[in-house]
């Protein structure tokens, strides 16, 4: 919204400051970290007197969780959204597709969270809304979003599946496109929602995959880039790098009281957006496999509960001591702060190689 304030701006001025997307992306960040700290701790006492029991813990879960996690509130995903879409209107351009279709991804997998963690507090109960329900609209919102990615990629890059380090690789997926992006968004939602059972464990390699994806939504979206770096120009993504950065300035504020001991946990309304999110986000910039090696822990994640309800069913046995993998840690004697402290370590290695792909070409 500030963008248009560069109507004032005769090229030499405060106001043309606004039409860079680096500049904007800053203002982004630190509006949505003030946000956080502005509202944070009155968010927390408003979801502790409104929550009597705080968020449900699993009995079947680690037994530790019982006793240091009881009575912690959820919902604190609330918080991460509402700076993360004030900034994003605030600092992006109002007219960018791209902002809106990610925007819109966000919003809606949120409300899906949203219910799903109203359920269970107020049922006290950590079932929530059917699993089943959730996936049916998520894929919905997903192919709207999908659909909508079409439209907005140029004509050369419709229904194209780009192939990371082969520079000229493309797979024309024809109609097929709209079901694989829903698989990417849906699969990223679900898969970091998988990962957010530690304080702290899944905003923090939240922030890397998203500060990660806007850099590259940022160099896509820049012709000069493309052609240096030999990638798919696709014209209006540098605009994402508002959003990410916005994202990335909630998220410190969301952590700043999901730090351990956790006086807030996201829950599904966050950890269900902010995965829709990044997946959204690959597919606008047409790197969903580059997004399977920047959210490799997501994936590793998802994975160890793949495996291990499937490993069950056939043979009755387990291949983890608990899934997801983190809990597996966590029974085999690992501090919880050593845990999330490696997996953020882990992360910003897959990060860094996801980066890499865009050299290697």
């Amino acid at each position: 919204m500030l963008y248009w304030l560069t109507v004032f701006s005769d090229g030499g001025d405060f106001f043309n400051l606004f039409r860079y997307i680096t500049f904007r992306a800053g203002g982004a960040f630190f509006t949505a970290l003030t946000f956080g700290f502005l509202f944070g701790r009155p968010l927390i006492n408003l979801l502790r007197a409104k929550q009597k029991h705080g968020q449900p813990i699993r009995e079947d879960g680690p037994e530790s969780h019982i006793e240091t996690k009881a009575g912690t509130p959820t919902m604190g995903g609330v918080l991460i959204l509402g700076a993360l879409v004030t900034s994003t209107l605030l600092w992006a351009r109002v007219d960018n597709g791209f902002v809106w279709m990610v925007l819109f991804v966000t919003i809606a997998f949120g409300l899906i969270g949203f219910s799903d963690d109203y359920a269970k507090v107020t049922r006290n109960s950590h079932a929530g809304v059917s699993g089943r329900v959730r996936l049916l609209i998520g894929f919905g919102i997903a192919g709207i979003a999908g659909a909508w990615a079409i439209y907005l990629h140029p004509a050369d890059l419709q229904n194209q599946l780009a192939v990371p380090v082969f520079k000229d690789v493309l797979i024309n997926f024809g109609i097929l496109f709209v079901p694989f992006a829903m698989i990417v968004i849906v699969g990223s939602a679900n898969s970091v929602n998988l990962t957010d059972g530690l304080d702290g464990l899944a905003i923090m390699p939240v922030m890397i995959a998203a500060g990660t994806l806007g850099i590259i939504a940022y160099f896509v979206g820049r012709v000069d880039f493309t052609q240096e770096l030999g990638l798919h120009y696709v014209p209006g993504t540098g605009e994402l790098v508002v959003f990410c950065a916005g994202l990335i300035g909630g998220g410190l504020g969301f952590l700043w009281y999901n730090a351990p001991p956790a006086a807030v946990f996201m829950g599904d309304t966050g950890s269900l957006a902010l995965g829709g999110a990044l997946g959204a986000i690959a597919v606008a910039a047409k790197h969903e496999i580059v997004l399977a090696i920047i959210g490799g822990l997501f994936v590793v994640e998802a994975l160890s509960v793949i495996i291990q309800v499937g490993y069950f069913k056939m043979t009755g046995n387990r291949v983890f001591l608990m899934a997801p993998i983190h809990h597996h840690f966590e029974k085999k004697g690992w501090a919880e702060p050593q845990i999330v402290i490696r997996f953020w370590i882990i992360s910003l290695i897959l990060a860094l190689v996801g980066l890499a792909t865009l050299k290697v070409r």
